[in-house]
């Protein structure tokens, strides 16, 4: 809106570069254009103002297909005034001139119009099409018949209308048909997301089988791994046994050699002593034998009475100390008579 301000009994405008203002006194045209600023008086002029940028118009509406299901049209229709002198005499665009508001309702004017040109066109249209295809392809199709009948249609070019574009934005049946429409897709839908999820979980278990699988592997391998660090273990206890044995076998060897050598040396010298005593003895029963011969052959030419004598002698030397001697002369005369 235009800003209006107040210096006594006079009034100052000051338009917007997007708004369109006309001054008139008298009937005559005084100024007009975009962007003006000027003083007035407010109880000769006549002031108009008409936007001239872009303007949205959202548009609902209820339409009805050939099957007699009801749709919800919602589209949008950009316009502006590309001729805002031609709809400031068409439409009442006047402002108050001592607040500089608009004393009508020019734009719901306009909006009105434009519904209700946007409207017929989609509504002749869906009549002609079932709900299944105005919902697949119906949306481009009301879209260009919107267009169409926007951009010929004579009352908006006399107002000075221009519509910029037509977007269709969604088209919906009712909620209970949509849902039901839905349910196929929905269901197909769900059928995929089951396989999906069937699909999941079979590579899942075969994830899981080829862990267990691969954990049974390892397992085995290192069930092999302790059966040959046993089996090695036990061939290296019975080498380091049966080294043991060589070691002690040697050993056992070398003390039964050094104990045959020793009693072999021990039998040698037993052997050597015995036969040197052998070979004394030998010598000295031979030199006793002879000194016996020499004194048996000493005796043989001795009388007997100095051989008894003798073996007196022998006799006397080989017998017992004798404290005392009793003789009897049973003695004496026994002895007297063998000397006799």
């Amino acid at each position: 809106m235009a800003d209006v301000t107040r210096r006594l009994n006079m009034r100052h405008l000051r338009g917007a570069p997007t708004s369109w203002v006309s001054h008139t006194t008298g009937g005559k045209l005084r100024r007009q254009g975009t962007g003006l600023s000027f003083w007035y008086r407010p109880l000769t002029a006549v002031l108009s103002e008409v936007p001239v940028d872009d303007r949205e118009l959202p548009l609902l509406f209820h339409a009805r297909t050939e099957d007699f299901a009801d749709v919800t049209v919602q589209a949008t229709v950009t316009y502006r005034f590309s001729e805002p002198a031609a709809a400031a005499t068409r439409l009442d665009f006047s402002i108050d001139p001592y607040q500089g508001r608009w004393q009508g309702q020019p734009l719901d004017q306009v909006a009105s119009l434009l519904a209700e040109l946007a409207q017929q066109p989609a509504l002749d249209l869906l009549a002609r099409l079932p709900l299944a295809e105005a919902l697949t392809t119906g949306i481009a199709a009301i879209r260009a018949s919107v267009i169409d009948a926007l951009a010929t249609d004579p009352r908006l070019t006399e107002t000075g209308v221009t519509v910029v574009s037509a977007r269709v934005v969604a088209l919906r049946p009712e909620p209970d048909l949509e849902r039901a429409l839905q349910t196929p897709t929905r269901e197909q839908v769900q059928r995929e997301a089951d396989r999906a999820t069937y699909a999941r979980r079979a590579d899942a278990v075969q994830q899981e089988r080829t862990i267990a699988e691969n954990e049974l592997q390892s397992k085995i391998e290192l069930a092999r791994r302790e059966q040959q660090l046993v089996e090695q273990r036990g061939a290296n206890t019975r080498r380091g046994a049966e080294l043991d044995a060589e070691s002690q076998l040697v050993a056992v060897t070398g003390q039964a050699e050094r104990a045959r050598m020793t009693a072999a040396a021990d039998a040698d010298a037993t052997r050597a002593r015995d036969e040197a005593r052998a070979a004394g003895a030998r010598v000295v029963g031979l030199a006793e034998a002879e000194a016996e011969t020499a004194r048996l052959a000493a005796y043989r030419d001795l009388p007997p009475a100095v051989l008894q004598a003798l073996a007196l002698k022998e006799l006397a030397g080989n017998l017992p100390q004798i404290g005392e001697v009793t003789v009897t002369p049973d003695l004496v005369s026994k002895l007297v008579g063998r000397l006799g």
